[in-house]
């Protein structure tokens, strides 16, 4: 569900079905693009889903709806494909932007640590996965142990909160700030901060142009919109 169509329906709703609820429009159930039902764990995320649908105008735009996109991957994706899902985030954890620190200058140097550092001291007491730093280019080795215990934190995640992380890591280069945000460590904007503090020094230092704008912005949604839907499912 990636290209615009024209609304042909005037109703979406929240029907029970279960300790859940699935959208329907006009009476009807909404599939996903894989062809299951878009049926969701919670009322709140539902009702939040539905009013997505309701939203739109006379075209239905799917990119506005980000909440029954991610709903969607994680029906149609995640579940069926958990294990290559979860072996691509740890991909994030092998290079997780939080371990790549510059040499220079002082003032970056100084805010990666003080923006950083608290991140990794959580992952290293919270989750058992002590991340090795470097400021060199080439990559660094992270210990056996850590990637297992990060390994084992998703495997404990369900799949409707895997698709949030998944989203959430991808738009911020690391798997640490992606577990700080489902753990409600992190806001969504200071999730966002963190993923772009080396661009934020660098706009600092020589402005920004609209292309980049427009990528930041992009950003910064599909953290929110990751942070809302995992607010959503924690909602009984």
């Amino acid at each position: 569900m990636s290209k615009s169509f024209k609304r042909f329906y005037q109703r979406s709703e929240a029907v029970a079905v279960g300790a859940g609820a699935a959208i329907h429009l006009d009476g009807k159930p909404v599939k996903t693009p894989g062809g299951r039902p878009l049926a969701l764990p919670g009322t709140a995320l539902a009702a939040a889903v539905a009013s997505e649908w309701d939203a739109q105008g006379e075209m239905v735009i799917p990119a506005s709806m980000p909440l029954t996109q991610l709903a969607s991957t994680a029906l149609d994706r995640v579940g069926p494909e958990r294990a290559h899902v979860s072996a691509e985030l740890m991909k994030y954890a092998g290079t997780d932007l939080l371990c790549y620190r510059a040499e220079r200058p002082s003032d970056l140097v100084a805010r990666q640590t003080q923006g950083w550092q608290p991140l990794l001291d959580w992952a290293a007491l919270s989750l058992d996965a002590r991340l090795n730093v470097t400021n060199a280019l080439v990559a660094v080795a992270q210990p056996r142990e850590a990637l297992g215990a990060l390994s084992h934190v998703l495997d404990r995640q369900d799949s409707w909160r895997l698709s949030a992380i998944q989203s959430a890591a991808a738009a911020m280069g690391s798997l640490i700030l992606a577990l700080a945000l489902a753990e409600g460590r992190l806001t969504a904007s200071q999730a966002f901060e963190l993923s772009q503090l080396d661009e934020t020094y660098q706009i600092e230092q020589w402005g920004e142009d609209y292309e980049a704008a427009d990528r930041r912005a992009a950003l910064a949604a599909d953290i929110a919109a990751a942070a809302r839907f995992l607010e959503l499912l924690a909602v009984t």
